[in-house]
């Protein structure tokens, strides 16, 4: 992402972006469970990685300990 754009931002374009057509392709299928037209919350979460490689990551997450259900 470019320095000068706010990540805020620049989340909030691709929700609205993806919800848009999200929405469009699958209306008929998402008026039984969505009553507003709102598809994500205002809620997000931004993580960066230093450049780690994406396969690093990958083992990362995967080695995580996962809470007992």
């Amino acid at each position: 992402m470019h320095p000068n754009i706010m990540p805020s931002k620049s989340v909030n374009n691709l929700k609205t972006v993806t919800s848009r057509l999200i929405r469009k392709e699958f209306s008929q299928h998402l008026k039984s469970y969505f009553w507003e037209p709102v598809l994500w919350t205002r809620a997000y979460c931004l993580i960066t990685a230093g450049g780690a490689p994406l396969e690093v990551l990958k083992e990362y997450i995967q080695n995580q300990e996962r809470p007992e259900k």
